[in-house]
């Protein structure tokens, strides 16, 4: 019986985490408009592959964790 609850509520849970899955463009805008309220000016925001980061820094993730938005500092 706790195995059936567990998976109903897990059933009922997962529809809304898909839903908050963002398109990798829209949160990049989100981030670099929180970027240029803080004043920064010279920087590069850029999606790449999750295995494409290398050692920049990580700013968001989309597209469920296969894409990263990166930012680099010029």
């Amino acid at each position: 019986m706790k195995r059936l609850s567990l998976v109903v509520a897990m059933a009922v849970t997962m529809p809304s985490v898909w839903a908050q899955v963002k398109p990798c463009e829209e949160l990049k805008s989100e981030i670099a408009a929180k970027i240029e309220a803080n004043g920064v000016k010279n920087y590069t925001l850029e999606i790449v592959a999750s295995d494409q980061v290398g050692d920049r820094k990580v700013v968001g993730s989309c597209e469920g964790g296969s894409k990263k938005i990166v930012y680099v500092r010029q």
